[in-house]
């Protein structure tokens, strides 16, 4: 078990509440399956969402999408970060891409993700354990 791991409180269940409420109002359809929600809290209260552009080739990610949104927007300290699937399919963990940027930009963040016990958030750098840091 990650040391970091714990249950979600009223902050982290309202924030995949508002991810949840994106996905469900902008997903691509019945056969928008790859449809992913995400938001973003700052450090200030304030939530930042967005959605992915799925694409055959790639495409940003829903959590990059947030990110951008949050820095846009001038929040700079994120405190905590989900990504929800459509279709009520909850919380999904960050892909490898998205876990780098985030220990890069914010590796003090707190990621919800699903466990067998239920959603539960952990530091991002327990997800990333040795990671190199990108230093620009």
């Amino acid at each position: 078990m990650l040391t970091s791991m714990r249950d979600l409180n009223d902050d982290d269940r309202e924030l995949v509440e508002h991810a949840r409420g994106i996905v469900d109002a902008n997903t691509d359809g019945v056969d928008g399956v790859h449809t992913m929600g995400a938001a973003v809290r700052a450090a200030d209260g304030r939530m930042f969402g967005g959605i992915n552009l799925y694409h055959f080739t790639g495409g940003p990610c829903a959590e990059l999408v947030a990110l951008g949104h949050a820095r846009a927007s001038g929040a700079r300290l994120l405190t905590t970060i989900v990504a929800v699937g459509n279709f009520g399919r909850g919380p999904v963990g960050p892909c490898g891409r998205d876990r780098q940027i985030l220990i890069d930009y914010h590796p003090d963040i707190r990621v919800i993700l699903p466990t067998p016990d239920g959603p539960r958030s952990v530091w991002i750098r327990d997800l990333v354990p040795l990671a190199t840091m990108w230093t620009p």
